[in-house]
């Protein structure tokens, strides 16, 4: 049996991430059914709160990342090298600023965010050989942008996430790592962001942080007393 607080806390899980359909359907939607990242959740809030209106966005994997980057984007490229899952995407997602390449063979691969000659704002690197894409990633950056490495904490076992993050690093690049649960896990992992020094990323909201997922100060005062009562 659980206790009252305890069965609080994983009805908040329920309702304001939606983890426990997230987990049993594979499937990375919030509570309102949008599509949301495989990354940790305090990367997703993290990241959800600036204006992307005028951003370019590239995308090493594509999925329910490339939706979330193109409901926000002014333009989102994602590169798959699975040919199956490149199928089922083109078909599933109609994003109109939403490209989807398909680039199997390794330095293609890799090289695919030169294609075009453009320098995008976002970068995410989360396919395959990630540490020539951190490398390729660091120089079609544009000024005041920022690079993401999901599932970073890979660095403790893989050489490859090693090398992807000495290769984000030697360009003096700010790395903050948020640590947590994400959806469709019942583990925790890694993801972490790669700032330029110059980061300059406008807000969505006039203050920043606004109130997360779960949050008891999104509550209205009647509301907060009630739950204080409840829970003390």
């Amino acid at each position: 049996m659980y206790s009252d607080k305890f069965q609080t806390f994983i009805d908040m899980w329920r309702e304001e991430f939606a983890i426990e359909r997230s987990i049993d359907e594979k499937v990375c939607l919030d509570r309102d059914g949008n599509p949301i990242p495989w990354y940790t959740y305090p990367a997703i809030e993290y990241l959800s709160q600036f204006d992307y209106r005028d951003k370019k966005i590239f995308e090493y994997g594509c999925g329910y990342s490339s939706l979330f980057w193109a409901q926000r984007a002014k333009q989102v490229i994602s590169i798959e090298d699975n040919l199956s899952w490149f199928e089922k995407w083109q078909k599933q997602f109609n994003e109109p600023n939403l490209e989807i390449r398909w680039r199997d063979d390794g330095e293609i691969y890799e090289n695919a965010v030169f294609e075009d000659g453009n320098k995008y704002d976002v970068i995410i690197i989360d396919g395959k050989r990630r540490a020539q894409c951190a490398e390729a990633a660091t120089k079609a950056l544009n000024k005041g942008g920022m690079i993401i490495l999901d599932d970073s904490d890979r660095i403790n076992t893989s050489n490859e996430y090693v090398k992807a993050v000495a290769n984000l690093k030697s360009e003096k690049l700010l790395q903050v790592d948020f640590y947590g649960f994400c959806p469709m896990n019942n583990y925790t992992k890694t993801t972490s962001i790669f700032f330029c020094r110059d980061f300059d990323f406008e807000s969505l909201y006039k203050v920043q942080p606004v109130n997360g997922w779960g949050n008891l100060w999104s509550k209205s005062r009647k509301n907060r007393k009630e739950f204080y009562r409840k829970n003390k």
